[in-house]
């Protein structure tokens, strides 16, 4: 019999996510376009995140390496003060609500995330920042859903939150059919002062 030597991976990014009642309030703003647009595939409400650094396909022992420098780099900061702010989309195809606040800080934060993920040997695909949250995803036979959806939601403000915990996260996309889950693989207070 064979050995076989498959190396296990997972799909990891590192995020933020608004607290429920940030999220809760932009579910309200959405509760018309669920009914209008069931068609869409709408994310669930617990996986809304800002990605700050998406890894990509990391072998499984590489994962424990990144928890001590993440958290301490949550201890050291102090939260961010951001609100979700309208809607928009990517190629007419990805919904998604903005983010403002403290960008300047959030930019900050994502820079050193991923300064800290290449010094521990992650190298991985550098995407520019666009502070947003991912609410659904069209089909593909149904290409102005997400566009009308996104005008609904223009005039959206939220009310301000803080970040609570930087997140370390694991999802299943590309695993097979259905929905996209994500879950926390660990997570961190921002303890600075």
């Amino acid at each position: 019999m064979k050995e076989q030597n498959q190396v296990s991976t997972v799909r990891v990014f590192v995020a933020l996510a608004p607290p429920d009642e940030a999220k809760d309030e932009l579910a309200r703003e959405l509760r018309p376009a669920y009914e209008a647009y069931p068609r869409m595939r709408w994310n669930r409400i617990e996986d809304w995140h800002i990605t700050l650094a998406f890894l990509g396909e990391l072998p499984v022992s590489t994962v424990p390496l990144l928890r001590p420098p993440l958290a301490a780099l949550a201890a050291a900061r102090r939260p961010l003060r951001l609100a979700m702010r309208g809607g928009g989309h990517f190629d007419e195809r990805v919904l998604w609500s903005g983010i403002e606040g403290d960008l300047e800080g959030l930019h900050g934060l994502a820079t050193e995330v991923r300064a800290l993920v290449r010094e521990y040997g992650v190298d991985f695909e550098e995407r520019p920042l666009r502070p947003h949250l991912t609410l659904a995803r069209s089909r593909r036979d149904d290409p102005s859903s997400v566009v009308k959806v996104a005008a609904e939601l223009a005039g959206f403000t939220g009310r301000p939150w803080q970040t609570e915990r930087l997140h370390l996260v694991g999802s299943n996309i590309g695993r097979g059919p259905g929905a996209i889950h994500y879950r926390d693989i660990e997570a961190w207070s921002f303890d600075g002062h």
